[in-house]
């Protein structure tokens, strides 16, 4: 018999491509997704049980379907289709991770558990280290938001990894997932026709592609291969970094400065609105970014991400087409200008030796003159 392996949150893209993906496993004999409403994509050859985690009708299913694998992917920060509110995420995030927990600790057939997290439990400050490790402690704990959801998610999941130590627990801390599918907030974000930006600020930001999730989490599901350890828990991110206004410019839209206050303002009418969850955490993230180690991901889980955070961009900026500013010649205006700031920089200061070196030499008596008014 192969693995029985229950995904939940197959609703949305992610988790329906990751269920497509995992039942082509030879090691895999049966899939189950479970989410709170059907599916609009495939599933394969999946069973689809249509319930929601937040009920104790998943214990049943965990029992009739004898599942040993879970992969909990229900954790997200927007709602599904983009309506609903933030309640209903924070129900399902949360209550809904307790729920299942309770569900797994209970069955005797659960042996391992993945757990779809996100870097955004680090936070994002002004004060915070250059690059986060999994054991570097916060500055300051997420306020709100998503973030303060996954930052309770993962606590319960501790407390169940040390109730069931049996189980085999993996937490993936995730950057920001790109790709042509993808349909986070700061997806959104960067779809938008002019991009709102933090007046002074130009945040590094880390990005994993979409693909490369599929296959970390497949690699989370399974036994762990000769010499790594799939247990545990692991940023994930695509190598290197890039800079808020280069992924403007590789857009092809402009960016629009404003002061941190206004910021705010403009976010909660993009939010009133329902074009962007531009929510204060991904605020604080626009105005001090964030950045990983993922030394731990390599080395010990034994997963090496096929596209850069560079790859993972440009895939993204490709699948949503040209922006008002063409990438090429905005790259090429600002190399102009640069190139102007440049010349103007180095004829200020041929001028300024100019004029120290034709100016006539102060007299003995002008240098004791100056000395004594000094004095």
């Amino acid at each position: 018999m192969g693995k029985v392996v229950l995904v939940t949150g197959v609703a949305r893209q992610l988790g329906g491509r990751f269920v497509r993906r995992v039942q082509r496993d030879p090691e895999v004999d049966r899939v189950i997704g479970v989410d709170a409403v059907p599916p609009e994509h495939p599933l394969g050859s999946a069973d689809f049980v249509q319930v929601d985690i937040r009920q104790p009708a998943i214990a049943r299913v965990l029992a009739e379907y004898g599942v040993d694998t879970v992969v909990h992917l229900d954790v997200t920060g927007t709602p599904l289709g983009g309506g609903g509110g933030r309640t209903g995420v924070k129900e399902t995030n949360v209550i809904g991770t307790m729920q299942l927990l309770g569900a797994c600790q209970k069955s005797p057939t659960v042996q391992r558990l993945a757990v779809k997290s996100t870097t955004s439990v680090y936070g994002s400050a002004p004060r915070d280290p250059a690059v986060f490790t999994e054991a570097t402690p916060p500055k300051s704990l997420p306020s709100g938001g998503f973030a303060k959801d996954a930052v309770e998610v993962e606590g319960y999941v501790r407390g169940f990894a040390r109730r069931r130590p049996d189980v085999a627990v993996c937490v993936l801390r995730f950057a920001n997932i790109l790709g042509p599918c993808a349909d986070t907030p700061l997806a959104d974000y960067f779809s938008l026709p002019a991009l709102p930006t933090v007046f002074g600020y130009d945040p590094r930001l880390q990005f994993v592609h979409e693909d490369d999730v599929l296959e970390v989490l497949r690699i989370a599901a399974h036994e762990p291969r000769r010499g790594t350890l799939n247990s545990g828990t692991f940023n994930i991110a695509g190598d290197g970094v890039l800079l808020l206004s280069q992924c403007a410019r590789r857009l092809g839209r402009p960016t629009v400065p404003f002061l941190l206050p206004a910021v705010r303002w403009v976010g909660s009418a993009l939010r009133t609105v329902g074009m962007s969850d531009f929510s204060p955490e991904q605020i604080r993230l626009l105005t001090h970014g964030r950045v990983v180690r993922t030394t731990q991901m390599r080395e010990t889980l034994g997963f090496e991400p096929k596209h850069t955070t560079a790859e993972a961009f440009a895939d993204f900026a490709h699948s949503r087409g040209a922006g008002l500013l063409p990438p090429e010649a905005l790259a090429s205006a600002v190399d102009r200008a640069a190139g102007h700031i440049g010349r103007l920089a180095e004829f200020v200061r041929t001028e300024a030796s100019e004029d120290q070196s034709s100016a006539p030499p102060a007299s003995p008596a002008q240098s004791s003159t100056a000395s004594k008014e000094r004095i």
